[in-house]
């Protein structure tokens, strides 16, 4: 993860066609409702729950897109459209609550705090 977990650009045009006030409203509940989705995509996958497995990764994938967190939406994406036993036998959760982390750590700052 050498490259922004953020896309400056795309966050910079958030910021500029919602307001930087809303941006950090939307910051703080993205920051509040992805653990929940990670949680939801592990115990789906170990469930076996295709179908929450999915709405999770979908709700992570669009979320993630909104600020310009690509890398985290890509493997979200992956996850929505390859599901449960392409996901189980890649290991794909690891890496996508790491990238989560990254993308964490750098909305925070960009919202001052």
């Amino acid at each position: 993860m050498a490259s922004p977990a953020i896309d400056p650009a795309i966050f910079a045009e958030l910021q500029e066609t919602a307001g930087a006030d809303f941006v950090a409203e939307l910051i703080d509940t993205f920051l509040e409702e992805a653990p929940p989705m990670l949680d939801a995509l592990r115990a789906s996958l170990d469930a076996r729950d295709a179908e929450t497995f999915r709405r999770a990764a979908h709700s992570l994938k669009s979320n993630a897109s909104t600020f310009g967190a690509l890398a985290l939406a890509s493997l979200a994406r992956d996850l929505e459209l390859n599901g449960i036993e392409a996901a189980r036998a890649a290991g794909a959760l690891g890496p996508l609550a790491e990238h989560y982390a990254a993308a964490a750590a750098e909305l925070k700052a960009l919202r001052g705090g």
